[in-house]
C-alpha cells in the first residue's frame, strides 16, 4: 500500500488554527448575513460575468449621478459592492485552505480505512485459526459491516460509515 500521508498534524498546530479560525469568524460576525437554503436559492446569483457587469454599472453609475434614480441608494450599493470584492477574497483564500485540508483528510481517511481493513482481514484470519482474544476483536469490529451485502467472494463489501 502506498503511503502518501505519513507526518501528522500536530493536536497543538490544530489547536492554534481553530483558535484562528475562532478569531476570523468572530470578527466576520457583525457583518455577515446567514441564509436559509430557500434564501440561498431564491436570490439572483453573481459569477465571474456579472461580476464585471456590477463592477462597470457601479463605475458608471458613481460618474454619473444624473442617471441614477432617486430611489437608488448609493451609500449601499457602496458598501455591498465593496464587501463583494472582499468576501470573495476571504472566500478564494479559505476556499484554498478547505481544498488542502480536504485533500489531506481524504487521503489520511482513506489510507487509515486501507490499513484499518488489512488489520480486521488479519483478525478474520486469527479467528480461522483460533488465535486467542481474536474473536471478540472480530466481533466488534464486524459490527461495522452489519448492514452492508456481501460481494460474492464472501468479502465484505465497502461500507460508507
Amino acid at each position: 500500500m502506498d503511503n502518501k500521508h505519513s507526518k501528522s498534524v500536530p493536536a497543538d498546530v490544530v489547536a492554534q488554527i481553530l483558535d484562528l479560525v475562532k478569531q476570523a469568524s468572530d470578527l466576520l460576525l457583525p457583518y455577515v448575513t446567514p441564509l436559509t437554503p430557500d434564501q440561498r436559492k431564491k436570490l439572483p446569483k453573481m459569477g465571474d460575468k456579472t461580476f464585471s457587469f456590477v463592477e462597470k454599472s457601479h463605475e458608471f453609475a458613481v460618474q454619473n449621478p444624473n442617471l441614477r434614480p432617486p430611489f437608488l441608494d448609493m451609500a449601499a450599493f457602496d458598501a455591498d459592492f465593496a464587501d463583494t470584492h472582499h468576501l470573495l477574497v476571504l472566500n478564494n483564500a479559505t476556499l484554498q485552505l478547505h481544498e488542502l485540508t480536504d485533500d489531506t483528510a481524504m487521503v489520511a481517511g482513506s489510507e487509515s480505512y486501507q490499513t484499518s481493513l488489512v488489520f480486521y482481514n488479519s483478525v478474520k484470519m486469527a479467528v480461522r485459526q483460533d488465535i486467542p482474544g481474536a474473536k471478540a476483536v472480530y466481533e466488534e469490529l464486524r459490527k461495522r459491516f452489519a448492514n452492508v451485502r456481501r460481494k460474492s467472494t464472501g468479502e465484505e463489501a465497502e461500507n460508507d460509515d
